[in-house]
């Protein structure tokens, strides 16, 4: 019997959500709107119309879910906070009915021994903020350290770790650039703009929480860091690695952890852009110390130079939009990869991720990491049994859980690991046609139901190993 792989004692094992694809109630409690409610009130924007209206009434059901998660003996749970629940409009005092659900949620957590992990923000921009301009808007990153603080003093003594920004390269460049994403704009330059004030406010953030929060709570950042591999060693096919790499990695964590941006990254973009939004305190502010890294990854991507032909960006993942989210990029095609797919038609390569987590470790030894997103997307149906045979899933899950053992194995310093996701849930411009979830969501009944894959999660961390591929 091949012996299963064992992690170390302290590694957390949890799982992820985020406020608009669960908790639905969007006026309830003084809630305002979001980009995501109005976008996906948007004819044509969403798959078959879906909204958050209802998502999987998580705001109502928070209590089961919770049972649902001791159930699996989940020893963290990693959540995001709607701000224009906590700030309606984005600006102004805290309002009390929304910090009180977050209060209750954090105290039910804790009630059944799982590690509280919020992250402030996953995407919910409010409405108003976004009619004054929203990311493009050097003021959003002030009024983001603000609601941030807030946040921090509500929750700071019971919260075991924070994440300010959940994946800023989608909020900039699938909201801004390619448009698939809210708010819906397909501006080059204003991407660019957006991408520049989501580190900021990740900065002003960091600075205005560590003023309110006590020393035992730990704060990060939750990046989907592009691992992209050339499709060959001809200098145009590396040099449109080189480009990637710099919107999809460097661009995030030069100025995050080194407090500069890389420079190729301005040459690349100077057709479309000075930078002169970019003020001379602004990079001191973003580079502020932290306590981990979250790492969110799916698939590596595979790139050559484009030859002028078919789909430029035909398997970059990103839905497909007539703009590109890649500014700069024009010249660059990303390839179609060989293997196992994914219901979102993403490669499933597992390499990647001990690829990506090997980079980061080397490049930054010094920073403990955390998986904080990793998962896949199947067609589950519900048998006449009453199960749901998600063995895809499973296979999945143990691919990468490997990978991220060998990377431990090889000194990584890797504390943890969040799947993706607990439940099925609103998938963004998917609608509900996509299901990440290791749990089952009916979303007539909202009824959970345990797929198998859950109930393998559970044995992963009752036992704190994962069996061996091939085992």
């Amino acid at each position: 019997m091949t012996t299963p792989l064992r992690f170390p004692e302290s590694f957390l094992w949890g799982a992820a959500t985020a406020a608009y694809q669960i908790e639905g109630a969007p006026v309830e409690d003084g809630r305002t709107p979001s980009i995501w409610d109005t976008f996906s009130h948007t004819p044509g924007k969403v798959a078959n119309g879906d909204t958050g209206d209802v998502a999987v009434d998580h705001y109502h059901r928070y209590a089961d879910d919770v049972a649902l998660m001791g159930a699996l003996d989940l020893k963290a749970y990693r959540f995001s906070i709607s701000w224009p629940r906590i700030v309606p409009g984005g600006r102004g005092p805290a309002n009390p009915a929304g910090v009180a659900f977050y209060s209750r949620l954090v105290d039910s957590l804790l009630e059944r021994g799982i590690s509280p992990a919020a992250t402030l923000y996953h995407w919910d921009l409010p409405q108003a903020l976004e009619d004054a301009g929203g990311w493009a808007n050097r003021d959003t990153a002030s009024r983001f350290a603000d609601y941030a603080a807030e946040v921090a003093s509500a929750l700071g003594d019971r919260v075991t770790i924070f994440m300010t920004l959940n994946e800023p390269w989608c909020s900039a460049f699938l909201g801004y650039a390619s448009g698939v994403h809210a708010p819906g704009r397909t501006e080059p330059a204003t991407a660019l703009a957006a991408a520049h004030h989501l580190l900021l406010a990740h900065g002003q953030a960091v600075q205005s929480m560590r003023s309110v929060l006590p020393e035992t709570a730990a704060v990060s950042i939750a990046l989907n860091l592009t691992h992209v591999r050339p499709a060959s060693d001809a200098p145009d096919d590396q040099d449109a690695q080189r480009r990637i790499d710099a919107l999809g990695y460097r661009m995030w964590l030069d100025p995050i952890l080194n407090g500069r941006y890389p420079a190729d990254l301005f040459e690349d973009t100077k057709a479309i852009t000075d930078w002169a939004f970019v003020e001379q305190s602004d990079l001191k502010d973003i580079n502020q110390p932290l306590d981990a890294l979250g790492i969110n990854f799916y698939k590596p991507d595979l790139v050559a130079a484009y030859d002028g032909t078919g789909p430029r960006n035909a398997d970059d993942g990103h839905g497909g939009g007539a703009a590109s989210p890649w500014p700069g990029a024009d010249g660059v095609e990303f390839l179609r990869q060989p293997g196992d797919r994914t219901a979102m038609d993403w490669v499933i390569d597992a390499s990647g991720l001990y690829d990506l987590l090997a980079r980061v470790g080397s490049e930054h030894p010094e920073l403990p990491l955390f998986i904080t997103e990793n998962g896949a997307a199947f067609d589950d149906v519900v048998e006449p049994d009453g199960a749901v045979h998600d063995g895809a899933r499973i296979r999945y899950l143990q691919e990468h859980l490997a990978a991220a053992h060998r990377a431990i194995e090889d000194g990584i310093d890797l504390r943890g690991y969040f799947v993706w996701s607990l439940m099925d849930n609103y998938e963004w411009s998917y609608g509900y046609s996509k299901r990440f979830g290791v749990v089952h969501v009916d979303y007539e009944t909202q009824k959970r139901t345990l797929k198998d894959s859950a109930n393998w999660y559970r044995d992963v961390i009752a036992s704190n190993s994962v069996p061996a591929l091939g085992s």
